[in-house]
């Protein structure tokens, strides 16, 4: 591709610009967006759309963007629909991120920031792999926001790329959406504006990997009760909710915690304990790719606190809810096999090895395939997501660039 260098920097430049809006979630917030650094965000995306030429931008007073880029071959092209997520970790700040790029990286322990965190290759070995490459990281204060900034500028500069160089493509529709890490987002999704044959989901880590599959999701929260009085005086009068809560927590498989499974293994996730002696609050994740144990795990929980109830003999009830977010797209996608093809094909052409990975995760594209639209997951070249540890390359992202040019260029040989 001509001019690369230069669409790579513009790719860095955008990437960086992202990260400087906070657009972290927040969990049981009313509004949605949860924060204003999302609205901001999809208000700044809304202009590049709007001068890149695009057609049918719309905004919901949700927050969630929407797009059409017309075939430039014929209508009866396919239509492809490329989709990331605005917001960052409720767990983990954005605020302030201060991004540093490490150019020809040299391999060993990356310091961030002053030197209080470090990356290191003794706990992450893919580091190996991306010696001799330009890394961003954080300053270990805060996430960096790959997840999914990255996405955002990989699909920002491949339409870029498109329309400069006027390279034949589908028809294509965008979106991004807020509050994917809280659930809440793709409530608000606007499916009549978003019709394609299929999509895609930028929100993938490392180089290759390719997700068809996905972890059903449900969050659970588990609410405690105690009682409280002058710790001189409580002997058999006071009732600790925070001690309660860690007796709950151990009655848990030990060996079902996301620390201690990979894959397809199930797992429950708790994510936050929030409160004091008298009343304590724990929200967990429930997370299986088999529909039959996901329900087993959810049963499982509720007898959890039946059981509780009865055993401690509490005067005000533990109480347990119980939501679903995310459903396994996989399905959706064997039944409609053309998206997974079309991506493995591009990456192969891009010269880049696919990776069949399941994902983890709550994902925006099973939401999608709700509505019979299959959306595969394409990676995004990021690492350590969630974490102040988090990474990404710019190789990486310019891989991922390559791949969304080379998904609308090849859709071309497939008529409706």
């Amino acid at each position: 591709m001509e001019n690369s260098t230069q669409y790579q920097e513009g790719l860095l430049e955008r990437f960086l610009n992202y990260v400087s809006f906070d657009t972290q979630g927040k969990f049981n917030a009313k509004p949605i967006p949860s924060s204003t650094g999302q609205a901001k965000l999809a208000k700044f995306l809304q202009q590049e759309l709007s001068a890149l030429g695009l057609q049918q931008i719309e905004l919901t007073k949700q927050g969630i963007l929407t797009a059409f880029l017309p075939s430039n071959v014929s209508p009866k092209m396919p239509t492809i629909g490329f989709i990331s997520q605005l917001d960052t970790s409720p767990q983990c700040s954005s605020k302030h991120a201060l991004p540093e790029v490490i150019e020809n990286y040299r391999g060993g322990d990356i310091s961030l920031g002053i030197g209080e965190e470090f990356i290191s290759p003794v706990y992450h070995p893919f580091l190996q792999k991306l010696i001799g490459k330009t890394l961003v990281v954080g300053d270990g204060k805060t996430l960096l926001g790959a997840d999914n900034k990255a996405g955002i500028a990989e699909i920002l500069t491949a339409l870029h790329i498109l329309q400069q160089n006027h390279l034949s493509h589908c028809n294509i529709r965008l979106a991004f959406v807020p509050d994917k890490e809280t659930g809440q987002g793709m409530k608000h999704f606007p499916f009549e504006k978003f019709t394609c044959d299929w999509a895609y989901c930028l929100a993938g880590e490392g180089v290759g990997s390719l997700g068809y599959e996905n972890v059903n999701v449900a969050t659970a929260t588990v609410t405690l009760y105690g009682r409280n009085i002058q710790a001189g005086v409580g002997k058999d009068k006071m009732r600790n909710a925070l001690t309660l809560a860690c007796e709950f927590q151990k009655g848990l498989p030990a060996q079902e915690v996301p620390e201690k499974t990979e894959r397809k293994q199930g797992f429950f996730h708790l994510e936050s304990l929030t409160g004091d002696i008298e009343k304590v609050e724990m929200r967990y994740l429930i997370c299986d790719f088999d529909a039959v144990s996901f329900e087993q795990r959810k049963a499982f929980l509720a007898m959890m606190i039946v059981d509780f109830n009865r055993k401690k003999r509490l005067r005000k009830k533990a109480q347990l809810s119980i939501e679903d977010q995310y459903g396994n797209m996989g399905e959706v996608i064997k039944q409609q096999p053309k998206s997974i093809q079309l991506a493995d094909l591009a990456m192969k052409q891009c010269d880049i090895e696919p990776i069949l990975t399941p994902i983890r995760s709550g994902y925006l594209g099973a939401k999608l395939a709700e509505k019979q639209i299959p959306c595969p997951m394409l990676f995004t070249g990021g690492y350590n997501f969630h974490s102040k540890q988090e990474l990404t390359t710019l190789e990486g992202m310019w891989d991922a660039t390559r791949v969304i040019v080379k998904i609308v260029e090849l859709a071309n040989k497939m008529r409706n």
